[in-house]
């Protein structure tokens, strides 16, 4: 193998794997690095698609259990079986970590399995578990390492008692009682995998409301929710220390503005608190590129370093911590390199929730726009004058667009309902190659069809919904 490329990516998780697929696409010759033995990151291996998949199979056992007895399918002892649960988890991990090494050999893209570490802005060191070291020699370098989770002092992971995400996904039984730290995505996802398993789970947030950053509507429809599903919120409270028990964890908490603390058990802690850049071992160093003040990349409009012909992309370099985010990047850093004209629009970015109902955003809010001064118009549908979603029997929920006062530019949009992870992608869209609000309203949707919601919230913006 010859130990000399156009770009080599340190990194084989969705920013990463799909920068290596695209330079090889576009003719560079390309290698990727990463130390697990199989590519997709944390993403694919221990987060995003493990967690949707048990998300998806305790929503089904929780369907069976309360909800098809509406549509007359009457089911009597219904149980979990977390073994096949797990298995079922692990096999879809597999094919698709399969999938990306397969894509790998197709594009011929070398994949180098070890720690990299950038020596010069022409050269990455490769140190394999074995210890053993080679040297690649490069015309351009990318740095798509991605984020660790992050934790809180005092509270030691140990990922039995005092669990980070990675421990959520692998739980051997179903805790009769779990304290989850931290109201965001994370940890609203996994609590609600195992409230719907069967343990009693509460919350506990710093801030005085769930999901930060989301319009405000949608966080607190989303709290209500969760709440009514049986999920316990506290929130403006701090943990201010935690003791393992033999059987559990001892957190003693307070109100952040001040008040008396007060303890409380559990049989495991999961921290869920964000994730911070993952830097160490970079050799950052070598090159002259320093940190900012928390913890990112710096990087200019084209994602390069102040070191010419590095560039960085994804969690590393801050922003939404999202894969499809560093997809995006990672596709444009290539085509860059390659002579094409390369665009990321961070305006037309979307999050999905994969909670039930799914909650999904994109652009600004209205709490945002409000403190922008930017005048705009509100076009909100409910699912529950939707006829698909009544149909279905899943119509908790609404669409909210957001367009501006005059030029009727959708400056942002929010869904809290069935399927709004796929909902949302036509607002994306419409965002993407400024489409206005009465565009979409314009536009034929199939009937009866949940996007039925997305064009009556265009409608409602200039007050015009012919169904609510």
């Amino acid at each position: 193998m010859s130990d000399t490329f156009d770009l080599v990516v340190i990194g084989g998780g969705p920013g990463g794997y799909v920068a290596a697929i695209r330079a090889a696409q576009l003719g560079l010759k390309t290698a990727c690095i990463d130390k697990r033995p199989t590519l997709g990151g944390t993403c694919l291996n221990v987060g995003c698609i493990p967690s949707k998949a048990l998300l998806q199979s305790s929503h089904q056992l929780e369907t069976a259990q309360h909800a098809m007895a509406a549509h007359g399918v009457e089911i009597k002892g219904v149980k979990a079986n977390l073994t096949t649960m797990m298995q079922r988890k692990q096999e879809v991990v597999q094919g698709l970590t399969q999938g990306i090494a397969f894509l790998f050999k197709k594009n011929k893209v070398t994949h180098l399995m070890g720690s990299g570490t950038i020596v010069d802005s022409s050269h990455v060191q490769v140190t394999a578990a074995d210890g053993s070291v080679q040297t690649l020699t490069t015309e351009n370098i990318l740095i798509a390492s991605g984020s660790e989770v992050a934790t809180l002092p005092g509270l030691e992971i140990d990922e039995k008692h005092i669990i980070s995400s990675t421990g959520a996904l692998a739980l051997d039984k179903v805790p009769k009682k779990m304290v989850v730290i931290g109201a965001g995505v994370i940890g609203l996802e996994l609590g609600s995998v195992w409230r719907r398993l069967g343990a009693e789970v509460t919350v506990v947030e710093f801030l005085d409301g769930i999901l930060p950053g989301m319009d405000g509507e949608i966080r607190k429809t989303a709290q209500r929710t969760l709440s009514k599903q049986g999920m316990h919120f506290k929130l403006g409270t701090k943990v201010t220390a935690a003791s393992v028990l033999k059987n559990g964890v001892k957190l003693t908490m307070e109100p952040v503005k001040g008040g008396e603390a007060e303890e409380r058990q559990a049989d495991v802690v999961l921290v869920a608190v964000g994730r911070r850049p993952y830097t160490q071992g970079l050799g950052l160093e070598n090159i002259g590129v320093t940190l900012d003040e928390r913890g990112f990349i710096p990087v200019d409009h084209d994602r390069q370093t102040t070191c010419a012909g590095v560039f960085a992309i994804g969690d590393v370099i801050g922003g939404a911590m999202l894969a499809h985010k560093a997809e995006e990047e990672g596709s444009a850093v290539a085509e860059a390199l390659a002579g094409q004209v390369a665009h990321v629009n961070y305006d037309a970015i979307p999050a999905v929730v994969y909670t039930h109902p799914e909650i999904a955003s994109v652009g600004q809010s209205e709490e945002s726009l409000t403190a922008a001064g930017i005048p705009y118009k509100v076009g909100k549908f409910p699912f529950m004058a939707n006829s698909r979603a009544r149909a279905i029997g899943d119509a908790e929920g609404f669409v909210k667009i957001l367009a501006h006062a005059t030029s009727d530019a959708i400056l942002g949009a929010h869904i809290i309902g069935p399927a709004a992870g796929d909902l949302i992608a036509e607002i994306v869209l419409a965002m993407e190659c400024d489409i206005s609000a009465e565009d979409i309203a314009r536009t034929c949707h199939a009937h009866p069809g949940l996007g039925e919601a997305v064009k009556e919230a265009a409608l409602a913006v200039d007050k015009r919904a012919i169904h609510a």
